[in-house]
C-alpha cells in the first residue's frame, strides 16, 4: 500500500523521470501507481546492484535526486541552501539534506524550518543509535542552527545566469544550434563545452561600454565585439553591451543578442572599407589620388527611385583630390560614391560578404514600402538594384560581424567563421566535432596588408577617431575607420591591431529610433541629432583596447607592396601645365581624355594652362579640368585699420557623412593671424 522500495529502486525511479522521460506522457509513466511499473523498477534495480557498489549507486542517486526550490543533485543543493560544495557540508548540513528528501515540500527548510528541524535530528540521532557518530558529535550537531543562507542561493537556468557574459552565453547555444546541436542535446547531452572566452577581455570590454552609456539609459544601446585574428582560427573573445542581459525590460534589461544579431539602423562610412578594397583588387593603390568633388554632388549612379540623381552631402570642405588612404581617414561621401562609379556597386557588396558580412548574403531584404521581409537578401537585392547608398553603410549590420572584417585584414586576408568553441567533450570525455565553415583566403595577402595601412591614419591628426585615441594616449600603429548613419540614429568604429580586432555600435535601440545627441554626458534621443563614430563608439573602442593592450608588444603595420602604392589600373595623364588652352585639350583629346575648362586669376599669359586635375593618373572616363589664366590678378583687399594680415586656417574639421548626413569629429580651428 505504501510503495516500499529500496534506495537503487528510488534511484531508477528518479532516473526515468528526470533522464529518460522525454514527453508529459513518458513522466507520467514513470510515476504511475501500478504493479507493472514497481516490478520494472526492481528487476532493474537487481540487474543494477549485481554490477554497481552501493557506494556507485548511492552517488548516483545523489547526483540526480531533487532537494527542493529547484536544487537537482546534492552540489547544486549544497549551494542553493549553503552556499558550499559537497565535500565542504557539516554533520547537521548533512544530516538536513538526507533528511529532506523523503518530502521536499514537508521538510522544506525555508517555509517550514520546524519540520526541517525535527526532520534533521531524526537522522542525526539514527546516526547515533547506528555508531556512525558518537554521544558528543550527535550532541553538538543536534545544537547547531539549521544555517540556510538567506536569500538562498539561487542559480537562474540558461545564460540569465551567466552575469555579463550573458550575451556570449546566448551566442555559444544560438552558434551550436546552427552547427547541428539540438536543444535536447545542449540541456541533456552531458557535455563539457569549453569557449574561447577571455575575461579579462570582457572585463575591460563592459567597464568601457558602461563608461560611455550607463546600462539603465533609455533607448541607447552601445554594443561590442573582440575577436581575435589568426590564420586558422578566429575566437571571440569577448561581446558585451551596455544593456544588462536579462529579462527585465523595466530595468532596461535585454535578451536579444545584441553584440552579435544585425543592427538595422546601420553602420555608416564603415562600409566604405569595402569599396577602397575593391578598388585595391581592380588595380588602384592605397597612394592613387582620388576624386572629391564638391558637397551636393549629384553621381548618375546614386539616384532615387525615380532614377533621379540625388545630391551627395560632405561634412566642410574637401581638397579636389586626396589619397585613397587620406580619403580613408577623412571620408568625404562624394570621394567614396564617385569611387563606386569606377568598382561598381554589385562588386563591393561581394567583397563585404567576403571579408565577413555574411549575414548580408542571408538576411532578407525588408521592403521598404511593406516593411515586410521579402524573399531575397539584403546582398542580392543591393546588387540587382544597384544600391550606390551601399557605400555609406545604410545596411543591418553585425557588430561581431563587423569585428571579424578586422580580423580577416588583420590575418592577411585569411577569414574564418567568428568562433566561440575551443572543444566539446561528451560524458565520457570523447571528443565531440564541431562543423564550422572552413577558413578561406578572402582577398589576398598583400591587398589585405595594403588595406591595413590604408586605414593606418584614422587615429592620427587630421582622422576621424583622433580625439577618442588622444583621450587614453594611445601610441601604438592601429588601423580603424568611423561611420554614422543617416540622421545620426547610431555611430560605430571599428579599429584592430594585430593582436585583436574589435567593433563598436551605438545606436537608438528602441521601437521607433530617433537621432542620437552625444554631449558632455551619456548619448540620448533627441531632435536633430550629432553623435558620430569618432566620438561615443571610438571613444568606447580605445577604452577598451588601451587596458588591454598594455605590455603587449607594439607590431607596426605589414609592409606594402610596389603594385599596392600606385596601382596599375589608373592611366596616365599627359602634363599640360604652361600649354596654351587649345593645345592642352587637343593634346588630351588624342590621349583619350575628355577636358573641361576653368579661369582662375594668375599672372600668366591670358589663356595659359596653370593647373590640371587629376595631374598625374586618372581613372578611365574621368574628365580632365584644366585651370586657365585670365592673366591677371586683382589686388589685394585693403587691409582693417590697426589690424595685421591673416595668419591662415589651421585645419578644418574632421567628417565622414553618411547618405544626407554629416560624420565626424568638427572640431576645426583657425589661426588667427599675429
Amino acid at each position: 500500500m505504501q510503495g516500499a522500495s529500496t534506495l537503487t529502486q528510488q534511484y531508477v525511479k528518479n532516473y526515468m523521470l528526470y533522464v529518460e522521460a522525454e514527453t508529459d506522457t513518458e513522466r507520467l509513466k514513470a510515476t504511475e501507481q501500478t504493479p507493472a511499473r514497481k516490478l520494472k523498477e526492481a528487476q532493474i534495480a537487481l540487474q543494477m546492484e549485481r554490477t554497481l557498489s552501493k557506494e556507485e549507486i548511492l552517488t548516483r542517486y545523489l547526483n540526480i535526486v531533487s532537494f527542493g526550490n529547484g536544487a537537482a543533485g546534492i552540489a547544486s543543493a549544497a549551494r542553493l541552501y549553503f552556499d558550499t560544495t559537497p565535500d565542504r557540508l557539516s554533520l547537521p548540513q548533512s544530516a538536513l539534506l538526507a533528511g529532506m528528501v523523503n518530502s521536499t515540500s514537508a521538510f522544506d527548510p525555508v517555509s517550514r524550518p520546524q519540520a526541517a528541524l525535527e526532520r534533521r535530528n531524526l537522522v542525526i540521532l539514527q546516526m547515533r543509535d547506528q555508531a556512525m557518530i558518537d554521544e558528543e558529535q550527535a550532541q553538538a550537531a543536534l545544537a547547531a542552527p539549521l544555517g540556510v543562507v538567506q536569500p538562498l542561493n539561487t542559480q537562474p537556468n540558461g545564460c540569465i545566469g551567466a552575469g555579463d557574459a550573458g550575451f556570449f552565453c546566448k551566442y555559444v547555444v544560438d552558434y551550436l544550434t546552427e552547427a547541428g546541436f539540438s536543444t535536447e542535446q545542449l540541456n541533456r547531452g552531458g557535455y563539457t563545452i569549453r569557449t574561447t572566452l577571455d575575461r579579462n577581455v570582457l572585463q575591460a570590454m563592459k567597464a568601457s561600454l558602461d563608461a560611455e552609456v550607463p546600462p539603465q539609459q533609455p533607448n541607447v544601446a552601445n554594443v561590442m565585439s573582440v575577436v581575435q585574428p589568426g590564420s586558422d582560427k578566429h575566437r571571440v573573445l569577448g561581446m558585451a553591451s551596455s544593456r544588462t542581459f536579462g529579462l527585465d525590460a523595466e530595468e532596461q534589461e535585454t535578451s536579444y543578442g545584441l553584440p552579435y544579431e544585425p543592427v538595422n539602423l546601420g553602420a555608416g562610412s564603415v562600409y566604405k572599407i569595402f569599396t577602397a578594397a575593391t578598388a585595391l583588387e581592380k588595380g588602384l593603390g592605397i597612394n592613387y589620388q582620388l576624386a572629391v568633388p564638391p558637397s551636393g554632388y549629384a553621381s548618375p549612379i546614386y539616384t532615387d527611385g525615380s532614377g533621379r540623381p540625388l545630391p551627395v552631402a560632405n561634412a566642410g570642405s574637401y581638397p579636389e583630390r586626396l589619397t585613397l588612404t587620406d580619403a580613408l581617414a577623412q571620408s568625404p561621401n562624394t570621394a567614396f560614391i564617385k569611387l563606386e562609379e569606377f568598382t561598381g556597386v554589385p562588386d563591393v557588396v561581394d567583397m563585404a560578404v567576403r571579408l565577413g558580412m555574411r549575414s548580408l548574403a542571408t538576411t532578407p531584404f525588408v521592403d521598404p514600402g511593406t516593411g515586410r521581409p521579402t524573399d531575397r537578401s539584403i546582398a542580392e537585392v543591393t546588387k540587382a538594384q544597384r544600391l550606390a547608398s551601399f557605400t555609406l553603410g545604410v545596411s543591418p549590420t553585425s557588430v561581431l560581424e563587423l569585428s571579424n572584417v578586422g580580423a580577416t585584414l588583420a590575418s592577411a586576408g585569411m577569414w574564418c567563421p567568428p568562433s566561440p568553441i575551443e572543444s566539446i567533450t561528451g560524458p565520457n570525455g570523447e571528443a565531440v566535432p564541431v562543423t564550422e565553415a572552413p577558413c578561406e583566403q578572402a582577398v589576398e595577402p598583400g591587398l589585405a596588408n595594403a588595406l591595413v595601412n590604408a586605414l593606418g591614419k584614422d587615429d592620427l591628426p587630421g582622422g576621424t577617431a583622433a580625439g577618442a585615441a588622444g583621450q587614453v594616449g594611445w601610441d601604438r600603429p592601429m588601423s580603424g575607420k568611423t561611420g554614422t548613419t543617416q540622421q545620426h540614429k547610431s555611430a560605430a568604429f571599428v579599429g584592430f591591431v594585430p593582436q585583436l580586432a574589435g567593433a563598436v555600435i551605438t545606436f537608438d535601440n528602441s521601437r521607433s529610433p530617433r537621432p542620437l545627441c552625444d554631449g558632455a554626458g551619456s548619448p540620448f534621443p533627441c531632435r536633430s541629432g550629432n553623435i558620430f563614430g569618432g566620438k561615443t563608439p571610438a571613444e568606447t573602442w580605445f577604452g577598451a583596447m588601451g587596458p588591454l593592450m598594455e605590455g603587449q608588444p607594439v607590431i607596426p603595420l605589414p609592409v606594402v607592396e610596389e603594385r599596392y602604392l600606385e596601382g596599375g589600373a589608373a592611366s596616365r595623364v599627359p602634363d599640360v601645365v604652361g600649354r596654351a588652352e587649345n593645345d592642352a585639350q587637343a593634346m588630351l583629346t588624342r590621349a583619350g581624355w575628355t577636358t573641361s575648362s576653368r579661369t582662375v586669376d594668375n599672372a600668366a599669359e591670358r589663356g595659359t594652362v596653370v593647373g590640371q586635375s587629376p595631374n598625374g593618373s586618372a581613372l578611365p572616363g574621368e574628365t580632365i579640368v584644366l585651370s586657365v589664366s585670365s592673366g591677371s590678378i586683382p589686388p589685394p583687399p585693403a587691409a582693417p585699420e590697426g589690424e595685421g594680415g591673416d595668419g591662415g586656417d589651421g585645419g578644418g574639421g574632421d567628417g565622414d557623412g553618411d547618405g544626407g548626413g554629416d560624420e565626424g569629429d568638427g572640431d576645426g580651428e583657425c589661426a588667427r593671424g599675429r
